[in-house]
């Protein structure tokens, strides 16, 4: 027999004959479950068993034979919880007494909203067929992976109405049973972070009823969060005639919720300083979170009994050109309108913004005794504030002298360096970066061209860093020419035939002019010439042919100097071995032979005399010739070959022109 939809089928079987259709209920749209029970037949299918419709048909064919019976277990999550957006994870496990469990598992995975007895299936299969159900909520949202006793039903994008859902894990085991086991969906949007504002209006100590303080918002959750209220970090209760709370909440088309709560309090003049915070808590899968808010203050009105003044800033010390800022402050709320003026001219008020006074680019003239008080005509009581202002100033450094400084060398110079300040002021001399001096002056003494750069001058007050100033002069060192040698005259001797360099250097400011001076007919080449700042150098090139006396002169405005040198022609000096290349080789040839003659003449000698034991050694002269070991002093002959002197002889001594 089999079970089957309202659609008449057959079940014809081999050896069995006739119809076997009976009668089934549908369900709608869904494919066609047919359950058969066939006779045993060796080779005989399963899937023979019955007939396939125009319809997805599962098929269950049961047979009477070799039945083993088993008991089907199955166990889901009571409850499943996501973020709104993510993906829901559903998962469904089941087993079977015997482990090889039955031959065929159909599973299905149905879906129930809140309030509603009736289910709608979103999925079903068994080992060969997987089908999501078509034409439902979930057709695009969900994907089904199955393993031996596992399914798992993934949601993807959980949404507000998925919330509560029930969803339905069913299998049937066929022979050992069907169950099924059911989650509930729980989907959570965290609010957004609590905005806090305060009134904008401050609470007088006279009101006798709690008034509104503060507004505590939490947008955007889900399920509907939860807002408690903080004074100086301790949650507030409500409390008869101090504080109450006035709580709202609305959802908004997408169905999440904003929460809104209204804090009121009694309050007193302590209550200035007092901080309020509210936090919102709301769930999240796995438990409860939250979010705190910023902190604010209440503003109490009393009447004012105490002005205060002071430099908001700079901090320090002030300095000419800083913009100042004074501030004044009452202790009563609203805080007063003030009116500022200075002590020389009580009666002109300045230009203020509230409770600042602003001073822009202040000189010494700012310095002084600086007031407020409260504008309100009202008040009976004269309370005021006050503060003295003095502003320090460091004028421009004065160099003396200035600028540019002309010196002769020997000279001695003092220079002065000054700075006007209200501060005690420290002064430093700097020198291409190095600390040449400190103090007002520094003194210059037998100027050399050493002396001569930009001195530059630094005043600072040690007590105010940032009053600083400079200023410099520039020393130039001016002298006669002064050719660099220690002697007047210079005696050379170089050989005739090769060049000689001569070199000359001159200090002197202005750069002296270096002119050479020479005998007619000398040939002779510069070949450098150099000037820097205060010296001049000029290098010659000579060929020496004889005695000859050469002059270097250096000039400039202010003298010039000489030097003379003296060069002594020599004959150039041959060395003893030197001779020509084609006679030094033949003798060279000629000892080589020699030498090998007379190597082989010896061997032959020390060869024929130890064959005869007449080779003699040790000090005694004489050795028996009946001794058929040696000495153990062995003969050693040394000869020396001629081969380096030879070869230094062939080539000669080198030597470069200047050498020689």
């Amino acid at each position: 027999m089999f079970v089957s939809l309202p659609l008449q089928l057959s079940c014809p079987v081999l050896g069995g004959g006739g119809d076997m259709g009976q009668t089934c209920s549908r369900l709608v749209s869904v494919p066609v479950l047919q359950v058969c029970v066939c006779p045993c037949a060796v080779g005989l299918k399963l899937s023979l068993c019955c007939r396939f419709v125009s319809v997805p048909v599962l098929q269950v064919c049961v047979c009477p034979c070799a039945v083993v019976w088993c008991r089907l277990e199955l166990s889901v999550q009571d409850s499943v919880e996501v973020l709104l957006g993510a993906p829901a994870l559903v998962p469904c496990d089941f087993s079977f007494s015997d482990s090889q469990g039955p031959p065929f598992v159909m599973l299905q995975w149905f879906v129930r909203s809140p309030g509603n007895r009736s289910r709608s299936r979103i999925f079903y299969g068994d080992g060969e067929l997987q089908l999501v159900d078509n034409n439902t909520e979930y057709s695009e949202r969900v994907e089904v992976s199955s393993g031996q006793n596992h399914s798992l039903l993934t949601i993807r994008d959980a949404r507000l109405s998925d919330h509560q859902r029930e969803f339905f894990c069913q299998v049937n085991g066929l022979a050992a049973g069907s169950a099924e086991g059911k989650s509930t969906l729980r989907v959570y949007a965290p609010p957004e972070a609590p905005v806090i504002e305060a009134v904008p209006h401050g609470i007088s100590v006279t009101e006798d009823q709690p008034a509104k303080v503060a507004v505590c918002e939490a947008q955007n959750g889900f399920p509907k969060p939860n807002i408690t209220w903080y004074k100086n970090g301790e949650q507030l209760e409500t409390s008869p005639g101090e504080v109450k709370f006035l709580v709202l909440h609305w959802r908004a088309s997408s169905g999440l919720f904003t929460v809104q709560n209204t804090l009121m309090v009694r309050v007193v003049k302590e209550t200035r300083d007092a901080v309020f915070s509210c936090r919102v808590s709301f769930m999240v899968p796995g438990g409860v979170r939250s979010l705190v808010s910023s902190t604010i203050n209440v503003t109490v009105h009393y009447p004012t009994s105490m002005v205060e003044l002071w430099t908001e800033s700079p901090p320090g010390l002030l300095r000419e050109g800083d913009t100042v800022e004074l501030r004044c402050q009452g202790d009563g709320h609203p805080p007063p309108t003030f009116i500022f003026t200075r002590e020389q001219q009580p009666d002109v008020p300045l230009d203020s913004r509230g409770d600042v006074l602003v001073l822009s680019s202040v000189s010494r003239k700012d310095s002084g005794l600086y007031q407020c008080r409260p504008g309100n005509p009202h008040n009976s009581s004269e309370v005021k504030g006050e503060v003295q202002l003095t502003v320090h100033y460091l004028d421009s450094a004065v160099v003396v002298p200035a600028e540019t400084e002309i010196m002769l060398r020997g000279e001695d110079l003092t220079a002065t360096c000054n700075a006007l300040s209200s501060l005690q002021t420290s002064t430093v001399w700097y020198k291409e970066g190095r600390v040449v001096g400190s103090g007002p002056s520094l003194l210059l003494q037998d100027a050399s061209y050493h002396t001569a750069g930009e001195y530059v001058c630094e005043v600072t007050v040690p007590t105010l860093p940032s009053l600083h100033t400079q200023s410099r002069v520039h020393i130039l060192v001016h002298g006669s020419p002064q050719i660099q040698s220690p002697e007047q005259d210079l005696q050379l001797e170089h050989p005739t035939g090769r060049v000689l360099n001569l070199s000359c250097e001159a200090q002197g400011s202005p750069p002296p002019a270096v002119t050479w001076s020479l005998p007619p007919g000398q040939i002779f080449e510069e070949v450098l010439s150099r000037s820097s700042s205060h010296s001049s150098l000029s290098v010659v090139s000579l060929w020496v042919r004889a005695d000859f006396t050469a002059v270097c002169n250096a000039s400039n405005e202010l003298g010039s100097d000489a030097r003379i040198y003296t060069v002594s022609a020599v004959p150039m000096v041959t060395s003893p071995a030197a001779f020509s290349p084609a006679e030094g080789s033949g003798v060279f040839i000629v000892v080589i032979i020699l030498g090998l003659l007379l190597l082989a003449v010896l061997g032959s000698i020390i060869y024929f005399l130890h064959k005869k034991n007449r080779l003699l050694c040790g000090r005694s002269g004489k050795q028996s010739i009946t001794k058929e070991k040696s000495s153990s002093k062995e003969i050693v002959v040394e000869m020396k070959t001629e081969e380096s002197v030879l070869l230094k002889a062939v080539n000669g001594d080198k030597k470069t022109p200047t050498e020689q």
